[in-house]
C-alpha cells in the first residue's frame, strides 16, 4: 500500500472520529439546554358570557372538573384557587394561567385543558348556504357572506342588515364596500347578518 494511500486512511478516520465527536457533545448540548416552551395556540380572546370547560388530569386525585360562563367581572372560580380573571385571554392562555396557579403550590404535576365554546355569526336570506358560521376574529359583513357560499341573483346587495347581539341594528351596502372597504363593517359573535330579497 502506497503512503500515500495510508496517509488518505488516517486522514478519513480521523475525520469519522472528530465527526462522531462533535455529534455527540452536540446531541448531550441539546439534551443539558432548557426546551423552549411551545408557542401559546392562537385562537379569540374570552368575554364576558362566554362558558369556558377545564378539565384535569395526570394525577390520583385532580381538582374537580368545571364548566363555567365568564361572569360580568370577568371571572370564573376555582376549586381551591378561588376566582381568577379570564376576560381578554385566549384559551391557551388561560391553560397555562392555571397550570400555574396550581402547580407547585398544590400539586408536582397536573395537566389541564381549557375549552371554550365556539362563538357564531347566523347569515339568513339571500345568499347560497344559510349557515351559523363559527366566528374566527376580524370577521367582516363580506366575509361572513363569502363564507356562506356568496349572495344569491335574487340578493338586495344595497340593503344589507347587521342584528348585532345586543339587538341593534346596522345597514351595509355591500356594492360600496367592496370599492370601500372602510364601509365592510366589523360582525362580532352572535351577530346576525340578513340579506333582503331585492324588489323586481
Amino acid at each position: 500500500m502506497s503512503s500515500s494511500w495510508k496517509m488518505y486512511s488516517l486522514v478519513s478516520i480521523w475525520c469519522t472520529v472528530i465527526a462522531v465527536i462533535v455529534m455527540s457533545a452536540g446531541c448531550a448540548l441539546r439534551q443539558d439546554s432548557p426546551q423552549p416552551l411551545p408557542p401559546k395556540p392562537a385562537g379569540i380572546s374570552l368575554s364576558e358570557g362566554d362558558m369556558v370547560e377545564v378539565n384535569f388530569s395526570g394525577v390520583n386525585s385532580p381538582p374537580e372538573s368545571m364548566s363555567e360562563r365568564i361572569k360580568e367581572d370577568g371571572t370564573i372560580t376555582l376549586t381551591l384557587i378561588g376566582p381568577i380573571k379570564v376576560v381578554g385571554l385566549k384559551p391557551g392562555e388561560l391553560q397555562r394561567k392555571i397550570h400555574d396557579l396550581y402547580v407547585p403550590d398544590y400539586y408536582k404535576y397536573l395537566t389541564v385543558t381549557v375549552k371554550a365554546e365556539n362563538r357564531l355569526v347566523y347569515i339568513t336570506g339571500e345568499v347560497k348556504n344559510p349557515s351559523r358560521q363559527i366566528y374566527s376574529g376580524e370577521m367582516t359583513v363580506l366575509k361572513a357572506i363569502n363564507a356562506a357560499g356568496g349572495f344569491t341573483d335574487f340578493a338586495n346587495r344595497s340593503n344589507v342588515k347587521i342584528i348585532r347581539a345586543n339587538g341593534e341594528t346596522e345597514i351595509v351596502d355591500c356594492k360600496d364596500a367592496l370599492d370601500n372597504p372602510s364601509l365592510d363593517l366589523p360582525v362580532y359573535p352572535n351577530d346576525q347578518i340578513v340579506v333582503p330579497r331585492r324588489i323586481i
